[in-house]
């Protein structure tokens, strides 16, 4: 690999920022799944929020690696938090890899378009949060009231439950993740550039 596409010190500290940034931005997207309808979404909430930090680190870090170990950083903040589930553990493997390679593919290009995509692929990681509720119904729906959800969010949250909503699901994660570039992209221009943060 040429030395200058190894990640040295200040990259990893750059991508350790942004991941933590990253993840209190997923979370916050996450509290909004008191709303059923916003946490069968998820994915696409998530996008919105958290396009800022993996835009900027994708600029700053354009080396082999960065997703991955973002990916890494959140999978472990996740599974400290007691948040991540082998569904989910899944997803995010796999979008964080399918990010990671179009990268490659794309020789780091920070173009918008190239930037956008890879962020679009990274968002799906969160598709097994609700995904769960397809896979596992019943059980998972006992879980959650057990956990102390009450009995009107448990009903509401399996009166969605259909195949237009899983449908829906699906794309959220391409919905979300171009309103959260598009929103970088406009903070980009009006202040990270003439801040010189990127």
């Amino acid at each position: 690999m040429n030395e200058t596409k190894k990640l040295k010190g200040r990259d990893l500290i750059t991508i350790g920022i942004f991941s933590a940034l990253y993840f209190i931005l997923n979370l916050a997207a996450m509290i909004t799944g008191f709303v059923p309808v916003l946490w069968l979404l998820l994915p696409g909430v998530a996008g919105v929020l958290t396009g800022i930090p993996f835009m900027l680190m994708g600029s700053k870090v354009q080396k082999p690696g960065a997703i991955l170990i973002m990916g890494l950083i959140t999978a472990v903040l996740y599974f400290v938090t007691g948040q991540f589930t082998v569904l989910l553990l899944i997803t995010f493997a796999v979008a964080c890899i399918l990010s990671e390679a179009y990268r490659a593919i794309t020789k780091y290009d920070n173009r918008f378009i190239h930037m956008a995509i890879s962020f679009i692929l990274f968002c799906y990681g969160m598709l097994g949060s609700p995904l769960a509720i397809w896979v596992y119904k019943d059980s998972f729906l006992t879980q959650i009231q057990q956990n102390g959800m009450s009995a009107e969010y448990v009903e509401s949250l399996s009166g969605l439950i259909s195949v237009p909503m899983l449908i829906a699901l699906c794309i959220s994660p391409i919905v979300g993740g171009a309103i959260g570039a598009l929103i970088s992209k406009g903070l980009f221009r009006k202040h990270f550039r003439k801040a010189r943060i990127v």
